[in-house]
């Protein structure tokens, strides 16, 4: 449904008839980690998350996994070498 109170006139999951159906009843403004990220929308009250209703949840147990700003570190894996097959690869 279209949310009626933070994000106006946007599609919100959490919207329905009676009003916002998320936990404190509106989305909750972002916190400093979320800061330089393309998912924060300004609006008349502030800067919220576009994607997620309270964005200190998402960065509770590490990075949000929505920030945009944030490079994962890809993992080089390092492959193990058989000595016997290397030396009869020469």
């Amino acid at each position: 449904m279209i949310c009626t109170t933070i994000r106006n006139g946007e599609n919100c999951v959490f919207m329905t008839a009676k009003g916002c159906g998320y936990n404190e009843g509106a989305c909750l403004p972002i916190v400093d980690e979320c800061n330089g990220c393309q998912r924060i929308g300004e609006y008349e009250t502030g800067l919220y998350c576009t994607t997620a209703p309270d964005p200190s949840l998402k960065w509770k147990n590490g990075n949000c996994n929505f920030a945009t700003h944030i490079k994962a570190a890809e993992a080089t894996k390092k492959q193990k070498v058989n000595p016997i097959k290397a030396s009869k690869r020469r």
